[in-house]
């Protein structure tokens, strides 16, 4: 594999432009400035690039979405009806710690995304280990169902997809 000069170029081409662009100026001070932090920038942050991903399962992929959506859809609904219905709630807010088996930083980083995107959850917490994760969850009658749900329908699908 090949290393190029730049680590991101089009992040340097942006970067240059949004410079200029920004200054309203093409004096060569500003092209020069423009130039070193469009170069020096995506160097200094190299290491903060995710993997590269290599897909394997793309119709997993499509499972995991169309998962993702009605979960979602689901989710929008109940939290909805929490809304609109006075009083405190049916069962009250609470942490749940789902152990993980899933260890790919890009399976996680989709994870992460997923619990966020979800109404009613928030990632609280991953351990240094990566070995568990503490997601706040809006109304939880049973911990176990919570873990169970995630760990099927979203972990099982991502390490398929990032780690198989």
């Amino acid at each position: 594999m090949r290393k190029r000069l730049l680590p991101a170029p089009l992040v340097s081409l942006g970067l240059f432009l949004v410079w200029l662009m920004l200054n309203h100026s093409v004096s060569p001070g500003h092209l020069v400035l423009a130039l070193v932090l469009a170069v020096a920038l995506p160097l200094l942050f190299r290491s903060l690039r995710p993997q590269a991903v290599r897909v394997r399962h793309p119709l997993t992929v499509l499972r995991l979405c169309f998962t993702v959506m009605v979960d979602t859809t689901e989710s929008n609904i109940g939290v909805l009806r929490a809304l609109l219905r006075p009083g405190p709630g049916r069962h009250p807010a609470d942490f749940v710690t789902i152990p993980l088996e899933l260890r790919d930083p890009n399976g996680l980083a989709v994870l992460a995304m997923i619990v966020c995107i979800t109404p009613g959850t928030s990632w609280a917490e991953l351990s240094l280990d990566r070995s568990l994760l503490m997601l706040h969850v809006l109304e939880v009658e049973d911990a176990e169902a919570i873990v169970r749900h995630v760990k099927t329908r979203y972990e099982r699908p991502l390490m398929e997809i990032f780690e198989s």
